[in-house]
């Protein structure tokens, strides 16, 4: 898994490129959990991630609700068709704010 973080129109944005899987699922949790501790808007970008199992989808969640009790606006943006199924297969579409497009979210 290799990643990207930019800031733009006072949102920081986490691309994530790859699987997010068992093997990288830690460096994901961990990025995601230093970004949240020190943003105020927090973009995840899905459309590069080819692969995410539930290692990947926990690492979201544990990000989201740290975010959520910091007061920190968190979203999923530019979901690919892979990774939206298995977020639709465990609900979570309905718990995460899903926007299109990273303009779409700012």
């Amino acid at each position: 898994m290799k990643h990207s973080v930019r800031e733009e129109s006072g949102a920081t944005i986490v691309a994530l490129l790859g699987d997010v899987d068992l093997e990288h699922s830690p460096k994901a949790r961990e990025l995601l959990l230093a970004t949240v501790g020190g943003a105020r808007k927090v973009l995840v970008d899905l459309s590069g991630v080819s692969y995410i199992d539930s290692s990947g989808v926990a690492s979201l969640v544990e990000a989201f609700q740290m975010a959520r009790k910091n007061g920190v606006a968190f979203a999923l943006v530019s979901v690919n068709a892979s990774a939206r199924r298995v977020l639709q297969l465990a609900r979570l579409d309905k718990v995460f704010t899903i926007h299109e497009t990273v303009a779409d979210g700012l």
